[in-house]
């Protein structure tokens, strides 16, 4: 793997501030916010420098129970193509449900959701990275990501679960160890049996973020200082193996660039002290792998022998147990006893999560309804924020009600068809609903939603058909 030293995600708040460190290697850019045909100056200024410049995707959905989108992953290819880069990322989650599948309307998360650590999810995502692999031209690495809840009935660790992953696909990962500090405060999951059982000669490249703790629930923000316990993770992963690339991650509420130097530094050095020990280490980091590698083997099947229960196949086409269908995502396989497939079953699963969530409908059985009220709560709250960003004029027509009016539609309206879209929905159902009441503030918006939804195509649509009869009232009047 190449090496990649020490980086910085680029966001356009700080590229100035980018361009001017003295001892960046590399940077890491959104993919999505990255347009082929007119590259950011600062991206274009850094490649001419010799910085490595690697895309970053979050809307893939590679742990969803859909096979990958060909026009997501076209896209993902030409920006890898465009900036020159010797790999791309993306996340094991999902971050939409619904549709064909489960024969429901589709839903968008707007946030990455955890997958199940069951052989039926594991079989689905190794599937979809071959297909992601096939399609990009150069190799693909997958984030860890945080997660505020977790799946009942799951059957490995987080460890065991990219451990195999790794070894079916030859996927690279990016290990996020903020990510890991999360699981252990969310989920009680202990990041040095994680960094035990991982494949660390399969790390393209680590993660380093801060956060924040609120009622026992620990936030990944990426909006604050990196915390001691994450440069502990990063030193206990850096003992184990030095990784290629160590990348700071910033997405809002950003510092002065002498602060983010100086959590560069810090993360520098973390890394190298660790790495002081290294060799001395190998023959315990490679006992530790070992004893990870027969954990990744036995808890799955003692798991399996529990629930009386076959061992996983290695093909997705065999045939499961029946006492698969028992719970959402146990047994392996293509067909169980009741004829769904294992993509139907994660299908169902997640839809009914992600529904819960944006939705408003009941708690899927076997989850913690607290937690998911926590995690709903920061998905309308993370939505609300987005859509004030790619509509700046709503906070500023709406004011201060702007987010109290969000988070009320948010509330039993889910995300169907991306943020632009969101907006213009809310913005249609605050003027169906004669709202603001303020007659300026309402005009206002009304031009707003004018002038942005243009002529409606005709479509069968629920949000098509909101937008045709939006404009039929607002042209009347």
């Amino acid at each position: 793997m190449e090496r990649l030293g020490t980086g910085i995600g680029w966001r356009p708040e700080i590229a100035d501030a980018v361009e001017r460190m003295p001892a960046i290697d590399w940077v890491e850019a959104v993919a999505e916010n990255v347009c082929p045909g007119h590259l950011p100056e600062s991206l274009v200024r850094l490649r001419e420098r010799g910085v490595t410049v690697v895309p970053h995707g979050v809307s893939l959905g590679l742990g969803g129970a859909d096979r990958p989108d060909e026009a997501r992953l076209a896209a993902l290819a030409e920006r890898a193509g465009a900036l020159g880069s010797p790999l791309v990322t993306e996340h094991i989650a999902f971050v939409r449900a619904g549709g064909p599948l489960t024969a429901s309307p589709a839903l968008e998360a707007g946030h990455l959701l955890p997958v199940p650590r069951t052989r039926d999810a594991l079989d689905i995502l190794c599937e979809n990275i071959r297909i992601a692999q096939d399609a990009l031209p150069v190799p693909l690495a997958v984030e860890n990501i945080a997660a505020l809840i977790a799946w009942p009935g799951e059957e490995m660790t987080e460890g065991q679960f990219l451990y195999d992953l790794a070894d079916r696909t030859g996927v690279r990962l990016l290990i996020d160890v903020a990510n890991l500090h999360t699981n252990h405060v969310n989920r009680g999951e202990d990041p040095a049996r994680a960094l035990d059982e991982l494949p660390v000669e399969a790390i393209a490249y680590v993660h380093v973020a801060g956060g924040f703790e609120r009622d026992g629930v620990w936030h990944d923000s990426h909006a604050h200082p990196v915390p001691q316990p994450v440069l502990d993770i990063l030193a206990g992963l850096a003992s184990r193996a030095t990784p290629p690339g160590v990348l700071l991650e910033r997405d809002e509420n950003f510092p002065e660039p002498e602060e983010l130097e100086r959590e560069l530094t810090a993360i520098r050095q973390t890394v190298e002290m660790a790495a002081i020990g290294t060799d001395a280490g190998v023959g315990a980091m490679a006992a530790r792998r070992t004893a990870g590698a027969a954990r990744a083997v036995s808890v799955p099947a003692r798991a399996a022998g529990a629930r009386g229960a076959v061992a996983a196949p290695e093909s997705t086409d065999a045939v499961g147990s029946d006492e698969s269908a028992d719970a959402v995502g146990s047994g392996s396989g293509h067909v169980d006893g009741g004829g769904a497939s294992a993509r139907e079953r994660l299908a169902l699963a997640q839809t009914a999560l992600l529904s819960c969530l944006v939705a408003g409908t009941p708690v899927p059985e076997g989850f913690d309804r607290v937690r998911l009220g926590v995690q709903s709560r920061a998905l309308a709250a993370k939505r609300a924020g987005v859509v004030a960003k790619v509509a700046p004029e709503l906070p500023l027509i709406l004011g201060e009600a702007y987010r109290p009016l969000f988070l009320d539609y948010a509330h039993s309206r889910a995300m169907t068809g991306g943020y632009r879209r969101d907006a213009l929905d809310f913005a249609g159902r605050l003027l169906c609903a004669g709202l603001p009441e303020d007659a300026g503030a309402r005009r206002r918006l009304r031009d707003w939603w004018l002038e942005r939804s243009g002529p409606t195509p005709p479509s069968r649509h629920p949000a098509a058909r909101l937008a045709r009869a939006t404009r039929r009232v607002l042209l009347r009047h």
